[in-house]
């Protein structure tokens, strides 16, 4: 067998392979794509039924060059870009510029950097599947003709360096129509009466007042709930029924790209985009001790959860050695929500015997915990459900009905590995009732009654937009990260404390396209062109005709547009702040770390400086005062005024509050679970108390209602 060159995508990649294959290969990367539109021009033929004008990526020549050369010395020349449509397009792509023909058996694909997955693959060449390519191009000839349309546009009627595409619009919709519900919502109060009963042996258990008779009991108003918590006094208290079951509760699936997103948000606390960067390094492959350099998960751009039959016995084999045969569970998962997404597995870890301990000393703290959250939702995968013994006794207090639920779990199955973040219901909350029958007289101990509030729906997180966009089947799992870097960068969205909240540059250009371009930022609409993309995939629709039934339409509302739209200008905020080179008044600009300020006399006078918002707190290190910062990626901290000389940080709002026990500042936490309380800034010292807010609630219901 004579010399043969193997090309992929990127250098770690190429590293990690070479180590696999012997003396006869050569492994080359092309760092990417080495074709594309050109940025500068539109790039698009329409009039030639949408031919796209593609050209050499700047800086890629030397790289194309290398490549040549040693495709020339070569007698064979595998592509082996990602396994997905964009993977597809560089292959193609590569072919164009090394003179290979996309029909010969030139194309290898992997789903895990392993030893055996590379061999293997390589036994097994294809040719360039065509209709993937399509696809693809279908998608940037698309995104080019909305994106090089639009954009322009929002330049001339709003301001220069504005963006509009078919993703990222529809998803600053639906973060600017989900802050109008919340800043809309008007919260109505509610109020739920606990009481604490007891048996004759004093064993004591909580109950929830539910309803009366058989009608459900809604309780509006404080005077009703002490009037409530009256009648109950005066009752005799009888268990009226005791039901028992048994629930099962199955494990999740192994992760796909956007369930990997959303969960290491949850639990990890990872934007998206650094949840795909660690995925990347893990699967291109890291030293590990005497295993040399080894990719450590499959392939992370995936919508299936379907796992090869020798992952998954290698999963039942450790699972059986670990915990035991009963512990081993089916494993089987509804397929992806489309065939074209199936082609892959679900992420996992390439070898379960991999455990997280055992690589511990060869990654960093971010990838190891990234890796540890994979492994153990695959093996959870592939385990038997959990069962929970549960108990609901309804009880009778005279027409007044309570019920007391227990849950207690009978066998760990999947738990004893691994648990959502998610999974917090009050039937997993394990709380073992006492013995109860029918009939069985009861004791009031007290009564809690507790004033709520309805809340609004949650804003957007990265996490929940990703499940959204997910589930209206908008954007591909490669598009996620990008979209939502895009989007805040920007201007059109700011990330406080995790949350995305849409900033007037969002509504303003929200409305606009709502108004003149509702199809592009229409959630079905969207999702209808992916299914097109998918049709392409398979062979059922020809992708020049998708885009020829799109464009037309779509350049007579640009036309539109571009006669009737008005000019809506946004002024920039004139600050006190005088700028030392010229005297102008800086303004506040947006850029891509935050709000700064700038000279207004920009090109003549290019000064700008950070712009400084103060909290009028003190600095507990140093004395200087705490400011509002952001961080590179977008998200608010803050920040001692005298940074670097000072060091302090803390990226949750603090108070003038200090720690009783350590002295440190108190900060104020908040969660949608919980009501907002106070922490220590200080992690090592874990005090917390109330808020003011909370503890004057609290006393005003205990004068007003009492037990």
């Amino acid at each position: 067998m004579g010399k043969c060159v193997l090309i992929v995508e990127s250098p770690a990649k190429a590293k990690t392979i070479e180590k696999f294959l012997g003396k006869g290969y050569s492994v080359e990367a092309s760092m990417g794509h080495v074709r594309d539109l050109p940025r500068s021009q539109f790039g698009v033929d329409v009039d030639d039924n949408f031919t796209p004008k593609y050209i050499t990526i700047r800086g890629k020549g030397e790289i194309i060059k290398r490549l040549r050369e040693a495709v020339k010395k070569a007698d064979k020349v595998y592509l082996a870009a990602d396994p997905d449509r964009e993977g597809e397009a560089i292959a193609w792509h590569l072919a164009y510029l090394l003179g290979l023909n996309p029909s010969s058996p030139c194309r290898v694909e992997f789903n895990e950097i392993t030893k055996q997955a590379v061999r293997e693959s390589l036994k097994h060449p294809r040719p360039i599947d065509q209709n993937r390519v399509d696809a693809q191009q279908a998608r940037r000839v698309l995104d080019r003709l909305v994106g090089y349309n639009l954009s322009p546009l929002l330049w001339d009627k709003v301001k220069r360096g504005l963006s509009a595409g078919r993703v990222q619009s529809v998803a600053v919709k639906l973060i600017c129509d989900r802050q109008r519900e919340i800043d809309a919502f008007k919260p109505e109060e509610y109020w739920t009466v606990t009481v604490h009963l007891a048996k004759e042996t004093k064993e004591e258990f909580p109950a929830r007042l539910v309803g009366r008779g058989a009608d459900k009991l809604e309780i509006k108003d404080e005077a009703s709930a002490r009037a409530l918590v009256e009648e109950l006094q005066e009752q005799e208290i009888i268990v009226l029924d005791v039901t028992r079951r048994e629930r099962r509760k199955n494990p999740h699936p192994p992760f796909t790209t956007s369930t990997l997103q959303q969960e290491a948000a949850r639990k990890l606390g990872f934007t998206v985009k650094k949840t795909m960067s660690l995925a990347q390094q893990l699967y291109e492959g890291l030293e590990v001790g005497k295993e040399g350099r080894v990719g450590l998960i499959t392939y992370m751009r995936t919508d299936s959860t379907r796992i090869s039959p020798v992952a998954r016995q290698e999963a039942l084999d450790y699972i059986e050695r670990t915990y035991g045969p009963e512990y081993k569970g089916a494993g089987a998962f509804a397929a992806a929500r489309s065939k074209i997404q199936d082609a892959h597995e679900g992420i996992r870890p390439t070898q379960v015997n991999r455990l997280p301990q055992d690589v511990a000393p060869y990654l960093t703290r971010d990838q190891l915990r990234l890796y540890t959250l994979i492994w153990e939702r695959f093996v959870a995968s592939q385990m038997a459900p959990a069962v929970y013994d549960q108990i609901t006794v309804d009880i009778a207090a005279g027409e007044l009905r309570l019920k007391a639920t227990g849950s207690q779990i009978k066998f760990r199955g999947y738990t004893a590995v691994y648990e959502e973040s998610r999974e917090t219901d009050d039937e997993d909350k394990e709380l073992a009732l006492p013995p109860l029958h029918p009939g069985e007289k009861l004791t009031l101990v007290k009564t809690v009654p507790e004033q709520h509030f309805t809340q609004p729906p949650p804003a957007y997180t990265e996490a929940s937009l990703v499940k959204t966009l997910e589930e209206k089947g908008i954007g591909r799992p490669s598009t996620y990260a990008p979209t939502v870097e895009t989007i805040i960068k920007r201007g059109y969205v700011t990330r406080e404390q995790k949350k995305l909240k849409p900033t007037e540059l969002g509504y303003l250009v929200t409305d606009l396209l709502r108004e003149y371009f509702p199809e592009i930022i229409d959630e079905k609409f969207t999702a209808e062109m992916e299914d097109k993309l998918d049709q392409i995939e398979e062979g059922k629709a020809e992708w020049r005709q998708v885009v020829g039934e799109f464009y037309p339409a779509f350049a007579n509302q640009v036309q539109q547009a571009r006669e009737k739209m008005q000019e809506v200008r946004v002024e920039e905020e004139v600050s006190d702040e005088v700028c030392e080179l010229c005297g102008r008044r800086m303004v506040i600009k947006e850029g891509r770390f935050g709000k700064f300020l700038a000279c207004p006399g920009f090109p003549d006078c290019r000064n700008t400086k950070p712009l400084r918002e103060g909290t009028g707190i003190q600095c507990p290190l140093c004395g200087g005062e705490i400011l509002v910062k952001i961080s590179r990626r977008g998200r608010r901290f803050y920040g001692c005024e005298n940074y670097p000389a000072c060091k302090f940080v803390t990226w949750d709002p603090p108070t003038e509050k200090r720690c009783p026990r350590c002295g440190s500042l108190l900060v104020r936490k908040e969660s949608r679970r919980h009501a907002p309380y106070l922490a220590c800034s200080n992690k090592e010292c874990g005090y917390t108390e109330k808020t003011d807010d909370v503890k004057q609630g609290e006393e005003e219901r205990q004068k007003k209602v009492g037990s």
